[in-house]
């Protein structure tokens, strides 16, 4: 398939694997920071292939994984109102709450629907014109568009009985700071192709500037990853800071101009609580006063939550690059996809969840 198996020639694969073997000279930190990014290394073994003196460290670039467990606890607690609809899609039904998920509040009589479009939420409203519908809108920049439209065009038809339980998060805010934290390793970047599909890449020229990190844009197939890499190493070594588009079939400077202005129709920033990190400003979409008609925060405002997380759980430093989900003492026993302790288990982002899916439970050991 033409932009697939071009991008998984073995071949090639071990060319860019020689090339960065010889241009290496000294250990060197690199964060994929989508989750999608990190599947594909796992899957196929390219954090294993590559020189000791390079380590892979997985960021929070997973945005099921990152939603607040306050939020989720509000989710919950919303579905469990009598003749609601909540819909959301698949992947947040798993995420574990303080005491359960949306699944077991499902089995326990609430009106969950699984969906794959946030415009799905729009038909079942529009089907249900008597009972209220709400739409959990998670995502990073990738997604953002697709919700935008869903509340432009309810506004448009004058749909009352949908509402949106809002959980959007903006990447580069939470690469800078993990860049402030007095515990950062991160000495490069790989960044996410799908999100600077839709916002371009001029967003990390200042981080890239202001903290001397390189910061590649990569997309998802082994040798758009090799070649990423192969790209942060060589700035490193040189000690260059650059923005280098290594995904230049789907990603322009620009990114999706029509897009952008979509969401920012809809939506504006505020600041957001990553689960695991804490709160980071400005990094996060909530509906401008324009469509507050459609908050379900507003709407049921009576629903406040204050929740722990899970001591066990140490998701929160994995989604930072400190530490890897074998080093955990409950991965695979404790925590299983089946019965985790948290997001990064569930989502099929989640770094624990690849880790556990391609049968990786030992750490690394260096030469």
């Amino acid at each position: 398939m033409k932009f697939l198996a071009e991008y998984r020639d073995p071949k090639v694969a071990h060319r860019l694997l020689d090339e960065i073997r010889s241009a290496v000279t000294r250990p060197w930190v690199i964060m994929e920071i989508c989750g999608g990014q990190t599947h594909a290394i796992v899957r196929n073994g390219i954090d294993e292939l590559l020189p000791t003196e390079i380590e892979l460290v997985h960021g929070p670039g997973c945005p099921v994984c990152v939603t607040s467990l306050e939020l989720i606890e509000k989710a919950q607690a919303i579905a469990s109102i009598p003749d609601l609809i909540f819909v959301s899609f698949g992947d947040m039904l798993r995420v574990p709450g303080g005491r359960k998920d949306l699944l077991t509040v499902r089995s326990e009589g609430a009106d969950i629907r699984a969906v794959y479009s946030p415009l799905e939420a729009l038909k079942i409203a529009k089907e249900h014109p008597d009972r209220q519908v709400v739409f959990f809108a998670v995502g990073f920049e990738t997604t953002a568009p697709n919700t935008a439209m869903l509340v432009a065009q309810a506004a448009r038809e004058g749909v009352g009985n949908l509402s949106l339980l809002v959980s959007h998060v903006l990447v580069p805010p939470a690469m800078t700071a993990l860049l402030d934290s007095p515990r950062n390793r991160v000495q490069a970047y790989l960044a996410a192709g799908h999100v600077c599909t839709v916002m371009g890449w001029q967003q990390y020229e200042p981080i890239a500037r202001k903290y001397s990190v390189p910061i590649i844009v990569t997309g998802f197939e082994p040798l758009d990853l090799l070649s990423g890499i192969l790209s942060a190493v060589r700035q490193l070594e040189a000690g260059d800071a650059n923005v280098e588009n290594r995904y230049a079939r789907m990603v322009s400077r620009e990114g999706n101009r029509t897009a952008q202005q979509q969401v920012g129709e809809v939506f504006e920033i505020c600041d957001r609580a990553w689960r695991g990190i804490g709160v980071i400003p400005r990094s996060g979409l909530r509906l401008r006063e324009k469509y507050q008609a459609f908050d379900a925060e507003r709407r049921f405002a009576a629903i406040d939550l204050q929740v722990a997380e899970s001591p066990d759980c140490i998701s929160g430093v994995i989604l930072q690059g400190l530490k890897k989900p074998a080093e955990c003492p409950h991965f695979g026993k404790r925590c299983t996809p089946s019965i985790p302790l948290g997001a990064t288990m569930v989502s099929s982002e989640g770094a624990c969840a690849a880790y556990y899916l391609y049968h990786r439970s030992q750490p690394r050991v260096k030469d």
